[in-house]
């Protein structure tokens, strides 16, 4: 990685260390700089320190995790479709957590505790990327085959979803249409401690594969000249994205957008090498996430509006601006 590259990789970590403090700082209760880092230090009053610790903190936390799974299964998307439009809704993997966390949530409430809801996102993910990638397999996987069929299965999923959603107990609805929206409104340590062993192995497991996503990046027929095990390499890389989306989806619900832009503005940042890509994609999803949570937080007080709210506000348009410029 360059001296360039490693600066902007440094200086997005601090801007997102600043912002995590500044979200847990701020509030219906104004915390000083001061006292939230003694706080984390153990050495503030009670008071402060329990609403640093055991509300703030596990927030701020759980959105720079969830911000950097999700951008970083987008970037992996994006480099193994070779379509710059990618994101885990492409492929059906968001529609597939969303169907089983529903489902659960619908139909099993009260009988299992709700710190079971990222495992079952996961696995409603990895059932429906299997689905995807079984069913675009023709002598190998093509990334067209993969993005067409990943269409018709988001499409059947998110029928799915609102089926079970008016089906399912009516007090639930409000619940289960916050959780939709997407929000880290509410996580605790736990939710934390269900995200951060995803986040942990699974996105420096993806820089792994920067070198094979770079080759692919030239074609499958450079990209096998060059020794890459394609098929292999591919499925591995889609498993790992999956799990990401799947992981983040049950923490903070179907944020939009970030897996898409995020990459994009990294590109911007440090160009199209994975090798720098990758972090720097991470660090920009948790920007952005901590920005738009901070958003939701201080605009409308004493109104909580849900973080997904704005990721969609800004990614929407973002969207058609990469179609624009596409077409």
């Amino acid at each position: 990685m360059s001296y360039r590259k490693s600066m902007t990789v440094t200086a997005l970590s601090m801007l997102t260390i600043l912002l995590a403090l500044i979200s847990i700082s701020v509030g219906s209760t104004t915390i000083p700089m001061r006292e939230v880092i003694a706080s984390l230090f153990g050495s503030a009053d009670g008071g402060n320190s329990l609403i640093v610790i055991q509300f703030r903190m596990p927030r701020a936390l759980a959105a720079l995790l969830v911000g950097a799974m999700l951008a970083v299964s987008g970037a992996l998307l994006q480099g193994v479709i070779r379509n710059p439009l990618a994101a885990p809704d492409l492929i059906g993997v968001t529609g597939g957590a969303s169907v089983a966390v529903v489902s659960f949530m619908t139909l099993y409430t009260g009988m299992y505790s709700m710190q079971w809801i990222p495992l079952i996102a996961i696995l409603g993910a990895l059932a429906a990327g299997s689905l995807n990638y079984m069913l675009a397999w023709k002598k190998g996987v093509s990334p067209l085959r993969l993005v067409l069929i990943g269409v018709g299965i988001s499409t059947a999923l998110s029928a799915l979803t609102t089926f079970l959603l008016i089906s399912g107990p009516a007090y639930l609805a409000s619940q289960v249409l916050n959780w939709m929206t997407g929000s880290v409104y509410g996580t605790g340590w736990k939710h934390v401690s269900a995200a951060a062993p995803w986040a942990l192995v699974i996105i420096p497991l993806s820089f792994l594969f920067s070198r094979s996503l770079n080759a692919q990046a030239m074609g499958d027929t450079v990209a096998t000249g060059l020794g890459t095990r394609i098929q292999r390499d591919r499925l591995l890389i889609m498993l790992c994205s999956i799990a990401l989306a799947g992981a983040a989806v049950g923490i903070a619900g179907t944020l939009s957008f970030i897996g898409l832009i995020a990459p994009h503005i990294a590109r911007r940042m440090v160009g199209n090498a994975y090798g720098a890509l990758l972090p720097t994609a991470a660090l920009t999803g948790a920007v952005i996430l901590l920005l738009a949570d901070l958003a939701g937080r201080m605009l409308l007080q004493p109104l909580d509006i849900p973080a997904g709210v704005f990721t969609a506000a800004f990614g929407a348009p973002f969207f058609f601006y990469l179609l624009y410029k596409k077409m």
